[in-house]
């Protein structure tokens, strides 16, 4: 089993489980259901309106195999200070010894430091060719983060 200080290679898929990028992160935690990891930014700035991303940005990354949703938390580069949360509505993670898979269904939500929520991607989602339960399980997973985002329940 992977132990915490090790690295693993994540795995973001799209939602027919194709590869859209891959990065090493470094084992925090490991549970029965899930992973936290820490990763570092590793594209060029990302100005997304919202926010900004910078290459080396810090982000502690929280995957779940029992769950249809992951939840990043996003620290700044200079400063280490939380940006916020980016929390992707997802199949559950494949989460292995040397690897974590996780098929990205589009839908997200951005969550400030203050408890404010954006949703994402919604037309994107509603495009996607998924089954009734699959579009159940992303809804109640929106429904969840929403819920633990105005609770101040998100992981750091």
């Amino acid at each position: 089993m992977t132990r915490k200080g090790e690295t693993l290679t994540v795995y973001k898929l799209d939602s027919n489980g194709r590869e859209v990028w891959q990065y090493p992160a470094t084992v925090l935690e490991r549970g029965p259901r899930h992973v936290r990891l820490e990763a570092f930014f590793n594209r060029g700035d990302m100005e997304l309106g919202y926010a900004v991303f910078r290459r080396g940005d810090r982000f502690v990354e929280t995957f779940y195999s029992d769950r249809w949703y992951n939840i990043f938390a996003v620290y700044g580069r200079e400063d280490d200070v939380l940006k916020g949360w980016y929390c992707n509505v997802c199949r559950p993670a494949e989460i292995g010894e040397a690897a974590v898979r996780c098929d990205d269904l589009a839908l997200d939500v951005w969550v400030t430091p203050a408890g404010e929520t954006l949703v994402l991607d919604e037309d994107e989602f509603a495009a996607l060719t998924l089954t009734p339960e699959e579009r159940h399980h992303a809804r109640h997973a929106l429904d969840q983060l929403l819920r633990d985002a105005k609770s101040g329940r998100l992981p750091q």
